[in-house]
This record gives C-alpha cells, sequence and structure tokens, in this order.
C-alpha cells in the first residue's frame, strides 16, 4: 500500500461501470479509498456530506455535466480546494479544453487504470509538498521560482527535453496560456488557444518573450496520447527566436528611416 493513504477518498464520477471496476481496484492498491457515482449532479450533492480528497470525472455525458462540474466546485469555498481531473475520452478532445473548463488535471482513459492511479497519486502528492521546480532543474538551478523572468520557456523546455522528463508543462505569459507534452524527452503535444502543435510552440516562445515575465509549471506523468509536433524541438526553438530577431530588426530598421 502507497505512503500516501491520509489522502482518503477519491470519487470517481463515470457510467462505465467496466472501466469503474477496474480503476477501483488500482486506486485502492495506491491506498486511496474509492467512491463511485455515476451522475454529476449527484456527485456535487454527495460531496456536501462526504468530501473527498480529489475527483475522477469523466467528460463526456448527455448534458455536458462533466465540463460544469469543476465550475461549481471551484465557485464555493468549502469545495475549492478539491482537486477536480477530467477522465477524457481519447480521440480529438482537447486536454486544454478541461483545463479551460476549470479541471485542475487531465487523463485519458485510454492510458489505463494502472497509469491513471499512478499519475493521481503523483498529482496529489505533489499538491501535498508544493510545486518545486528542483523536480526538473539540476541542483545549481533550484532557485529559480517558477517565474520566466527568472528563466526563459526555450530554456525550461531544454531541461526538460535533456533530463528526460514525461509530464505537461503549464505556461502563462500575458494573455497567452497553453500546455506542452513531454515522453521521456520528447515533446509529443502542444497547445495555445487555438493553435497546437508546431505552431503552439512557436507561439509559447513569442508570447514569453513578448511579455517579459510569465509563470510556468511542470506535473509529472503520462503525456499526451496525440502527437501534434512533428518537428524537433531545437529546430522550433530557432524558428521561434529567429522570428523574434527578425521582427526587433525590422523595428529598429523602421525606426532609423524615420529619423
Amino acid at each position: 500500500m502507497s505512503a500516501i493513504e491520509d489522502y482518503g477518498k477519491i470519487l470517481l464520477v463515470d457510467t462505465n461501470l467496466f472501466f469503474v471496476k477496474r480503476l477501483t481496484e488500482e486506486l485502492r492498491h495506491e491506498g486511496f479509498e474509492v467512491v463511485h457515482c455515476s451522475e454529476p449532479a449527484y456527485a456535487l450533492t454527495s460531496v456536501e456530506w462526504d468530501m473527498p480528497a480529489a475527483i475522477l470525472c469523466a467528460t463526456r455525458f448527455g448534458d455536458s455535466g462533466g465540463y460544469t462540474m469543476p465550475g461549481i466546485l471551484h465557485g464555493d469555498a468549502k469545495t475549492r480546494h478539491i482537486p477536480v481531473i477530467a477522465l477524457g475520452e481519447g480521440g480529438s478532445e482537447s486536454p486544454l479544453e478541461a483545463y479551460r473548463a476549470g479541471y485542475n488535471d487531465f487523463v485519458d482513459r485510454r492510458w489505463g487504470a494502472k497509469e491513471i492511479a499512478g499519475h493521481l497519486f503523483s498529482l496529489l502528492l505533489s499538491r501535498r509538498n508544493g510545486f518545486r521546480p528542483s523536480q526538473m532543474l539540476t541542483a545549481s538551478e533550484t532557485t529559480l521560482s517558477g517565474r520566466l523572468s527568472a528563466v526563459d520557456l526555450a530554456g525550461v523546455i531544454q531541461m526538460l527535453a535533456q533530463s528526460r522528463q514525461s509530464g505537461t508543462l503549464h505556461i502563462n505569459a500575458g494573455a497567452s496560456d497553453g500546455i506542452i507534452c513531454f515522453e521521456a524527452g520528447e515533446v509529443l503535444h502542444a497547445e495555445c488557444e487555438e493553435s497546437a502543435g508546431d505552431a503552439a510552440v512557436v507561439r509559447l516562445v513569442q508570447s514569453c518573450y513578448a511579455a517579459g515575465d510569465g509563470v510556468y509549471k511542470f506535473v509529472p506523468g503520462c503525456a499526451a496520447v496525440q502527437r501534434t509536433v512533428r518537428t524537433t524541438i531545437e529546430a522550433l526553438l530557432l524558428d521561434a527566436l529567429r522570428e523574434l530577431d527578425e521582427q526587433q530588426s525590422g523595428r529598429h530598421n523602421s525606426r532609423e528611416e524615420t529619423q
């Protein structure tokens, strides 16, 4: 049994009883107590009298209740502390869609019950200990606070790639927010606003430079199931920085012409 058993109950909201059975077994193996509910509306009612440590909620319900749940929970002072994890259906479903709905994290049921249970364990352990940049940076760089004013996004990406990390890097800079997903150091997927794949990586890097500041958080665990990034990360970073240089050079030349 896991040393994290003091986290208590996991509320699992899903209609797939076969999958619920398998996931419940794996979560119990990790040391969690599991309470199952088949409808978001009933789950919201049960939270009031039986507070869980975390909620795993399927996103696809006929009434779209899966996407309304996090907003309701996080809008209540009594329940806003509960992490709500989206249990996605895979395919073309976007993790960023879940994050925008207010979910704290996204897992895909195609990962399998064992992988999802392990991911939830890591997530709650990280929440208990607090996010620490030292989870992904070398010992000499552990003083970084997670603000991109202290280290540029390209540097963070390179460190994650070189240390062969798996997980999701969350970035917010100015008006842009997005995610970059790694598998053993390889960038598989990225989203930023309406962009995805190669274009999203370039846009995030350029947004961070334009804003001059931002925040990042790396959540270790499973990577995205779909591949949208086709170009090597080194080439994408070079493209982003080259475009920035060209823009700055163009602005400099324009100022000289007007003088």
